[in-house]
Order: structure tokens, then C-alpha cells, then sequence
């Protein structure tokens, strides 16, 4: 790998993250509730961007390895939070509260399943 496409993965890791504070505290801000929402709220909107970058690359030819790297695995890569999406549904299960455990989980993974087609196909039917 180079060192320019290490420095885009980097530098758009850097945005991705301070991009995923503010959205979550937003996010977890607007809608307080025992039910972390604001990863949810995280995953959803970098599921969907995934899948509109991941239909642009596919179907353009308009951006560099580097700008693909840069906004897909530095920006939407740092953007979303697994690592936190794991850990928050452990903590609900430690817990006890197994109902919300199970559907942080079941939103989490469809939903974000679901984001990203509907990004993908949505740019696919407005590139073609």
C-alpha cells in the first residue's frame, strides 16, 4: 500500500470520527432513550453512504484509489461504529435487559443491511 493511500485512509479516518461523535451525541441527544440510538442512528447513515460510494465507484469513473480509500475505508470506516454497537449490546444483555439486547441487535444488523442496498440502488437507478 502507499504512503498516499495510507495518508487518505488516515486523514479521512480523522473526519469519520469526529463525524461520529457529533452525529451520535446529536443523535443520542434528540432521542434519549434506554436503547442506544445514537450508534444506531450512526450505522444507518454510514450504511447508506457506503452503498451510494460502493454504486459510484462501480458505475463512475470518478474518483482515484486514493479518494476511494479516503471517503470508504478512512471517513466510513472510522464513521461507523461497530466496535461500540458490540459493546453496547453486551452491556444490555449483562444487564438483563435481553428484549432490548435483541433489538438494538436485530436493528443494527438488518437495518444496516437494509441502509446500504437502498444507497446502492438508489444511486445505480439515478447513474443509469
Amino acid at each position: 500500500m502507499s504512503w498516499q493511500t495510507i495518508l487518505a485512509i488516515g486523514s479521512g479516518g480523522f473526519i469519520g470520527a469526529v463525524l461520529r461523535a457529533y452525529l451520535n451525541g446529536l443523535i443520542s441527544h434528540k432521542f434519549p432513550h434506554d436503547l442506544p440510538y445514537g450508534t444506531l442512528g450512526v450505522n444507518l447513515i454510514g450504511s447508506f453512504l457506503m452503498g451510494i460510494l460502493i454504486a459510484y465507484f462501480m458505475y463512475t469513473t470518478l474518483f482515484s484509489l486514493q479518494m476511494k480509500f479516503f471517503l470508504s475505508t478512512g471517513i466510513l470506516g472510522a464513521l461507523t461504529t461497530y466496535s461500540a454497537f458490540a459493546i453496547e449490546s453486551f452491556l444490555l444483555l449483562e444487564s438483563g435487559s435481553i428484549l432490548l439486547a435483541f433489538a438494538n441487535i436485530s436493528l443494527n444488523a438488518f437495518g444496516t443491511i437494509i441502509m446500504a442496498g437502498s444507497g446502492f440502488y438508489a444511486t445505480k437507478f439515478f447513474l443509469k
